[in-house]
């Protein structure tokens, strides 16, 4: 339900049918805000499909005959954006093109949609005098280089993949127009492996525990000690709501991660548990792009955002396993 008192506000959010996209923005609707989604409907890495289904579950929500509005557009289409920031107060950019090894295939495509749609998302809102920019980064731009946990200040020089440079590339493109409109509230959110409800269908968490369910071997990539930050949806989407809130004049970059990494083996066993099951585990070699570990540095967003993660990873997989056992085919 609104908060009763609260002024409404009206944000573009690129991406509001994908993953993330779609828990932020039954989040904005549910404080009673309004949301105009802008999103290609593209079928990679997020299949049409679900993000249609995600589409009609947004239109159940209460009010959202009255304040959701979805447009099929492309961020890199300079025109469509400048027209749908107009009448906004600001925008929450998480569209782009996700995942490193599909990124070696099409580098090209990933530098248009990432770095390119970013900058002309950016020219909208300062075009509109929005006061508030929202970018969804990635905790690849660090890499292997930087040393653990990863704090946002340390260098972010050595991408591992075309997707990690692009992301950089945003930041950085965001941090040079800036100058432009320096009071705009810029914030960079680096999301640290976001799994939960509606995650893409090949992301590790979600294709495992699809594979544990139907008691089918699961492949772990190296000898299982690789280690992820995974986060949830849920307390990624309260970190996004704290930096439209929150965050100060200028760009200022925030990890948002549990901060608490685990091993791959780790991981499986806690699928299993969530399960009821035990996994069927194979091994294979370490993709090209692929990071050894990722631990987010969350002080930052915790003293500035008044932010930090709420869901422990045990309670975060029942709530996939639920998901799974409950989706349509």
């Amino acid at each position: 339900m609104p908060s009763p008192g609260r002024k409404p506000r009206r944000f573009l959010v690129t991406g509001g049918v994908g993953f993330i996209g779609h828990h932020l923005c039954r989040a904005l609707l549910r404080r009673g805000d309004f949301v105009r989604i802008l999103d290609d409907f593209s079928d990679a890495p997020y299949p049409t499909a679900m993000k249609r289904r995600n589409e009609e579950s947004l239109r159940d929500e209460d009010g959202a005959d009255e304040r959701l509005e979805v447009v099929r557009a492309c961020v890199t289409e300079r025109e469509a954006v400048l027209h749908l920031a107009s009448g906004t107060d600001g925008i929450l950019h998480l569209a782009g093109l996700a995942g490193v090894r599909p990124s070696f295939a099409d580098p090209g495509r990933y530098a248009r949609v990432n770095v390119e749609g970013t900058a002309h998302l950016l020219d909208a809102a300062q075009r509109e005098g929005h006061e508030v920019f929202v970018l969804a980064s990635s905790s690849s731009v660090y890499g292997n280089a930087t040393p653990l946990p990863a704090h946002e200040d340390a260098p972010a020089i050595v991408p591992e993949s075309p997707y990690a440079a692009s992301k950089r590339g945003a930041e950085l493109v965001v941090a040079a127009m800036l100058r432009k409109t320096p009071a705009m509230r810029c914030a960079a959110l680096r999301f640290f492996t976001v799994y939960g409800p509606r995650q893409r269908p090949e992301m590790a968490i979600t294709t495992f525990l699809r594979k544990v369910l139907s008691a089918e071997p699961i492949t772990v990539f190296g000898d299982g000690s690789m280690r992820r930050d995974f986060t949830h949806v849920d307390d990624i989407v309260r970190g996004v709501l704290a930096a439209v809130d929150r965050t100060p004049a200028g760009l200022r970059i925030y990890n948002l991660g549990s901060g608490a990494p685990v091993t791959l083996t780790d991981l499986v066993a806690a699928m299993g548990a969530a399960a009821g099951r035990t996994p069927d585990v194979r091994h294979a070699p370490v993709p090209l792009g692929d990071v050894d570990a990722t631990f987010a540095d969350i002080a930052r967003a915790k003293a500035e955002l008044g932010w930090e993660p709420k869901i422990v990873l045990a309670d975060g997989l029942r709530t996939v396993v639920d998901w799974l056992r409950s989706e349509r085919p």
